[in-house]
């Protein structure tokens, strides 16, 4: 294409111009890559600027995210509805041109990136995604899903621990339609990167099992664009092209430099910059021909228009396949599926079982995997211990010539052998969800939430409907120790913005709180288990019934669990315990040792604080009457629980010890004997 050059000039213009009047963001990764830019979204690029949500869309994720002006300047130049004035606000108050891309926020915005490495996970994990519900949902002659998940990324990403974590994974998965273009320009924010960065990139993705192409010249819009053309064809491999750039391409005396990565060029560097690209054009003006052959609108609708005859045609002839995958892409739960809520609840609250929640987890989920075959599964190597296998989730496998096996049922694996990749694992979730068609949840010890943690955030952030389960929640966890046994996990991640925290104590709480997460369809949640075994919590059937608002009162975060009468004492509260998890046992026990002494306590149960939360004042004062004492029980970090009023709390503020749950219990204060002694203490300040 002639216009090429000032295809990509356009780009440089933009990004220079836009950071420039900002007075910040990162000028050189746009200029650098504007021309594997040209290539991709010139040429290859399955999309629809009028409809950014088209099921079979091409997923393009940017993930070295500071380049943001990068992705703004491709969505504005090609139709998305960013006109200029949302360039001209880059990274100003409440535009949609934020310094680094949030999806939800700018159309076409795939993913939100910047914390480097987490975008070519996602991106894994949108390809994974389509990998799947191709196998799923196509039939011969209707390929309805059928579309490539390309990644930006440079060495920023390649140098975090998550890229290994998941490249390797794809390669294991053979995501043949996972193309990742590398920004190979040996620059960072140090400069450069050889003395620290010297892995052989190469040959490190082709031991994952990826195709490698190049170096490519990252200048020649031809030889990448020839590039992603032979990475299309590839049948059973992801694929690495090695683009070699010049970050800051076009600038006199900051390209090659890391003057060029992170901050303006400044009024005179832009000047110069101009004139060496010959584009006298002044600041954020594009001309009509650079538009026009950027203009993608009239090829997408087109694009799609095909798509909508051929899904047309498959629902014809498939229409309740058809009908499955509109619902699975939109993200509605079945019908039925309050049905099987309610079922499932009162069946766990009739058996009464004595099981750990980790094995109440795996209850639930034996009911709602079976009703909701979006439910995505796995674990990070510990399957038998998280227990989030099912049988209607086998273990996903793919063959030799990368197709996705099937079980002598004729079932495709549903779960997944993750690998000691915490990381990894909460990353491509975040990218199965960012994808649409399952609902992804994933299992290891809660301790270590904090491998994980930065991916949860971003979960929370983005507003993905993604459940980790994490098990081996407390110092219940025993002779593991200290490295393995849980503290400050809980309040560590009921700290973060969105994020649902659920310590369920039995079997119908867990199954609520499977429930609750499932329906949360605009924020994850993180489920805290037990791996010792917890007796069930005899409570009223109003607890799991659901009245008039359509929600029981486990839904509703925390509830009364019981009253002074439950244990013969016809009084007012005196005091409230609150408690959660494993330790609701010990309130329940508590409440009956003060029974004696005729003190009358209300237990409540709070498996959800930041569920509780977002309640009504007056449900919140209807639980936790405002002139009662309250005391918190919860066997971890005690900082959070003073936000309730209480006016003590039976936690634990150091690291555990190496040894049997039940001395650890009694050495940490953890029986009825010292809760109901921490109780009369505090009665007798008031």
């Amino acid at each position: 294409m002639a216009q090429q050059p000032q295809m990509a000039n356009a780009i440089r213009a933009l990004a220079m111009d836009a950071v420039q009047q900002a007075n910040s963001g990162h000028p050189g990764a746009p200029m650098g890559m504007a021309d594997i830019a040209v290539a991709l979204w010139g040429e290859h690029l399955q999309h629809n600027p009028k409809n950014p949500h088209w099921a079979n869309r091409d997923r393009f994720v940017l993930s070295n995210g500071h380049g943001s002006m990068l992705i703004y300047a491709l969505l504005h130049l090609t139709g998305y509805d960013l006109p200029m004035q949302e360039l001209k606000n880059f990274r100003k108050l409440h535009s949609k041109t934020a310094g680094h891309p949030e999806v939800g926020v700018t159309p076409g915005v795939e993913t939100t990136t910047g914390p480097l490495g987490q975008g070519i996970t996602n991106a894994v994990g949108m390809a994974l995604a389509e990998k799947l519900l191709a196998n799923e949902f196509n039939r011969p002659g209707h390929a309805i899903v059928d579309h490539h998940t390309y990644v930006f990324l440079g060495d920023g990403c390649l140098m975090e621990g998550i890229s290994h974590e998941a490249c390797s994974l794809a390669g294991a998965w053979k995501l043949n339609k996972l193309v990742a273009l590398y920004d190979d320009n040996g620059i960072s924010i140090d400069g450069q990167v050889a003395p620290w960065f010297a892995d052989n990139t190469p040959a490190r993705f082709k031991a994952y099992g990826w195709q490698v192409i190049g170096p490519v010249d990252g200048h020649d819009a031809a030889a990448v664009s020839q590039a992603i053309a032979s990475a299309k064809l590839s049948a059973d491999k992801p694929t690495l092209i090695v683009c070699k750039t010049h970050i800051g391409k076009g600038s006199p005396n900051r390209a090659n430099t890391a003057k060029a990565h992170g901050e303006p060029l400044g009024a005179e560097e832009i000047a110069l910059t101009r004139a060496a690209l010959g584009w006298p054009h002044a600041p954020f003006e594009i001309p009509k021909e650079v538009y026009a052959a950027w203009d993608a609108k009239k090829a997408g609708q087109q694009r799609e228009a095909a798509w909508n005859t051929l899904f047309a045609a498959y629902k014809k002839a498939h229409p309740a396949l058809a009908a499955e995958f509109l619902r699975r892409m939109k993200g509605d739960l079945p019908k039925n599926f309050a049905q099987s809520v309610v079922d499932a609840v009162i069946d766990a609250h009739t058996q009464a079982q004595t099981v750990a929640s980790r094995k109440a987890s795996q209850l639930a989920l034996e009911a709602f995997t079976a009703a909701l075959p979006e439910m995505l599964g796995g674990s990070a190597d510990l399957t038998g211990s998280n227990l989030t296998n099912t049988k209607s989730t086998p273990n996903l496998r793919v063959d030799l010539a990368g197709q996705v096996v099937r079980n002598a049922e004729g079932q495709s694996g549903r779960h997944i052998n993750y690998g000691v990749r915490e990381f990894g694992m909460a990353a491509i979730m975040n990218g199965v969800a960012l994808h649409g068609g399952y609902i992804p949840y994933g299992g290891t010890f809660l301790t270590f939430s904090d491998y994980s943690r930065n991916a949860i955030r971003m979960a929370a952030l983005m507003k993905q409907r993604v459940v980790h389960v994490f098990t081996h929640d407390s110092i219940g966890l025993g002779e593991d120790g200290p490295t393995h046994q849980s503290i400050e996990h809980a309040a560590s991640l009921r700290l973060i913005p969105n994020l649902d925290v659920w310590r369920p104590c039995d079997t119908a709480e867990t199954t609520v709180a499977w429930a609750v997460a499932l329906q949360n369809a605009q924020r994850p949640t993180a489920l805290l288990l037990s791996r010792q075994n917890l007796p069930y919590a005899p409570k009223p059937t109003s607890a799991v019934v659901p009245d008039a608002s359509g929600l029981d009162a486990i839904s509703k975060g925390a509830y009364v669990l019981a009253e002074p009468i439950e244990v013969g004492l016809k009084k007012k509260p005196q005091a409230v315990i609150i408690a959660t998890g494993s330790e609701v046992q010990l309130a329940l026990k508590a409440q009956a040792l003060l029974a004696e002494r005729k003190i009358a306590v209300r237990v409540v149960s709070m498996p959800s604080t930041t569920t509780f939360d977002r309640q009504s004042v007056a449900y919140k004062q209807a639980v936790l009457p405002s002139n009662v004492p309250r005391i918190a029980v919860e066997m971890g970090s005690t900082d959070g629980w003073w936000k309730y009023g209480v006016a003590a709390v039976v936690g634990i503020d150091t690291y555990g010890e190496s040894a049997p749950a039940p001395v650890l219990f009694e050495h940490f204060g953890f029986t009825a004997h010292n809760v109901a002694d921490t109780v009369k203490a505090v009665l007798g300040r008031a």
